[in-house]
């Protein structure tokens, strides 16, 4: 079985395995209070060009974005998010578990906008009744979003300045965030991106990690007590280490740009593959998840030999499936899958 159902079916890196072995018997302070940490968070800092960033690890996504929420949220408010954010479908309802609600926002290829959140604050705080409902207090995105669309420079220039204006601060799931900045239509850097939001995260889980997200809080101010937020929502790691280790190895000598831009030009040769077969796709995406429109007979034969997600039902047979490339996907598995995908008749 060649598995393209997400990026994370293998296990880590060899230099992330490499830094682990080497540095598994050295005795360190535990809850990530040690020398790996320190160093993977300035590391983290230089790239953002951002000396003062509040650097924290935590194992896993949707615990990362529990626990950023639930820190920067009165018990009154909610997160605003598009409803295909990953918040509002695939966490288990892990922030309404901590007492918040996601108010969904209809996306446009997976994004949503700044006229988007200031028309959703201005319909809750002109009706009467505004204070029986859930207070919008933050804006959550994802970048790529969850069908593999990047925002640009403008959007994230303008949501973020309507996230200002409202006092709302914007947070960034970073889960693939390697993969969105070494995209073709990504316009920007990780340090200027960082200007654009007070908080974000850089995913190591599915760019090369065993496991791991780092939180970037560019407001300092905005990470007090957070430490507190992390041992409360079970993610300080006693060996705290292990994540150290993995995100200082990964952001030295580009290895993390290294690992996205492999799982980016894979995805691209897969997706140039389908197209020359004839095949549409749901979404534009220029990254490592790939969306292609297939028969469900296709699909049939290929589920035994391939692993993949129906992401959506199309109608007439037809389904979108999702293709996902991770660090160790080669050409050859790729070359295999588009061998078994026929061309599009007429």
């Amino acid at each position: 079985m060649i598995r393209f159902d997400s990026d994370y079916m293998e296990g880590a890196h060899p230099a992330v395995m490499e830094a682990l072995v080497r540095n598994n018997t050295v005795q360190t302070p535990g809850y990530g209070e040690d020398e790996f940490c320190e160093r993977a968070a300035a590391l983290i800092r230089e790239r953002c060009a951002m000396p003062s960033a509040a650097v924290h690890f935590l194992v896993g996504g949707t615990q990362t974005n529990r626990t950023v929420i639930v820190s920067l949220l009165r018990p009154h408010q909610g997160v605003v998010s598009a409803d295909s954010g990953h918040i509002a479908v695939h966490e288990t309802g892990a922030i309404e578990n901590g007492g918040h609600k996601v108010l969904p926002l209809p996306p446009k290829e997976g994004k949503i906008s700044g006229r988007d959140v200031e028309a959703l604050c201005r319909a809750h705080f002109s009706d009467a009744s505004f204070e029986h409902m859930v207070q919008p207090g933050m804006v959550y995105i994802s970048n790529p979003t969850e069908i593999g669309t990047v925002y640009t420079r403008a959007e994230l220039q303008e949501l973020y300045a309507a996230c200002r204006e409202r006092g709302l601060p914007l947070y960034i799931d970073g889960a693939r965030l390697g993969c969105a900045l070494v995209s073709s239509v990504c316009d920007y850097t990780l340090a200027e991106m960082a200007r654009l939001c007070d908080v974000f995260t850089i995913g190591g889980t599915k760019l090369g990690a065993l496991f791991g997200e780092a939180v970037v809080f560019t407001d300092p101010s905005l990470a007090r007590d957070f430490r507190y937020f992390i041992k409360q929502n079970g993610g300080m790691l006693a060996k705290g280490r292990l994540l150290g280790i993995q995100f200082e190895a990964l952001m030295s000598g580009g290895l993390y740009e290294d690992i996205a831009r492999h799982e980016v030009d894979l995805a691209m040769r897969l997706r140039a593959g389908l197209k020359d077969k004839g095949w549409d796709f749901l979404v534009d995406s220029p990254t490592n998840q790939q969306f292609p429109i297939l028969p469900e007979s296709v699909l049939d034969t290929l589920s035994g030999d391939f692993g993949f997600s129906r992401w959506q039902s199309m109608g007439g047979g037809m389904t979108a499936v999702r293709f996902c490339t991770g660090w160790a996907a080669a050409e050859e598995q790729i070359d295999a899958l588009l061998a078994r995908i026929p061309e599009k008749q007429p």
